[in-house]
């Protein structure tokens, strides 16, 4: 049977698309990350499926529960937290089910940046402002970095950036963006988007991380820095596609 990835969005359980859901109707065996996770969205599971917290498996233990399962013909999800296309070891989990023979597909949800975005209220690409979105992180407990991917490299570029798995960091960050974004660049913080504990920090380079500490953060957050943050911002333009004056003949 086959392994479905889903997305679950950055946590509620209405934020869930609806193959998701279906999907999780579906499912025997569900494997979920507890840690990010509100427990709301396993309430679209059957009351008979399993489900199993991955957040103390290692990659080899929750690839076997996948492979056990569909071997024994059982429809397995495998939910990630936001989208699979980042930061979901999607990688390297297809990689060792495609060594088995096991057939898996992906099924995209609401990325966590953008629920963050959302609930601030901001668009992230602004005419003349930013017209790019870098989504990264910064080096800790983590594999490094790709040679070249630094946040000073990103930092130069103008564009608004996203940092993932960053709230431990966000002084040591802002510390590299700070020469490049400016002390007064808008930043803003947001605590799982969308569930319960939601909480949203607003700044900028240079006072957020003081922000952060004093909330206490230390995970489940989404930091977004760029001068498309700020409301009053009398560089912004606007976008040409809409305008007035644009030749809509052809």
């Amino acid at each position: 049977m086959t392994v479905h990835f889903v997305g679950a969005g950055p946590g509620a359980d209405d934020l869930l698309t609806l193959r998701a859901v279906g999907l999780l109707s579906a499912a025997d065996v569900v494997l979920y990350p507890g840690t990010y996770l509100d427990a709301e969205v396993l309430a679209h599971c059957r009351d008979d499926a399993e489900l199993v917290d991955t957040q103390d498996l290692d990659l080899d233990a929750m690839v076997a529960v996948m492979a056990e399962a569909s071997g024994r013909g059982r429809e397995v999800v495998r939910l990630t937290s936001g989208d699979p296309s980042v930061y979901s070891a999607l990688a390297e989990q297809t990689r060792r089910l495609d060594a088995l023979a096991v057939p898996w597909e992906v099924t995209p949800g609401v990325p966590a940046y953008a629920a963050a975005a959302a609930l601030v209220g901001r668009e992230l690409t602004v005419p003349l402002l930013a017209q790019s979105v870098v989504l990264t992180r910064v080096q800790a407990r983590s594999t490094p970095m790709p040679e070249g991917e630094s946040l000073a490299a990103f930092g130069a570029t103008g564009a608004t950036i996203v940092l993932h798995l960053a709230t431990a960091r966000v002084g040591e960050a802002m510390r590299e963006l700070a020469p490049h974004q400016g002390e007064d660049c808008p930043v803003v913080v947001v605590h799982r988007a969308s569930q319960p504990g939601e909480l949203v920090l607003r700044g900028t380079v240079d006072d957020i991380a003081d922000q952060v500490e004093a909330a206490g953060l230390r995970q489940a957050a989404v930091v977004l820095v760029g001068r498309a943050l700020g409301r009053d911002d009398l560089s912004a333009g606007e976008s040409f596609l809409y305008s007035s004056t644009r030749d809509r003949s052809r």
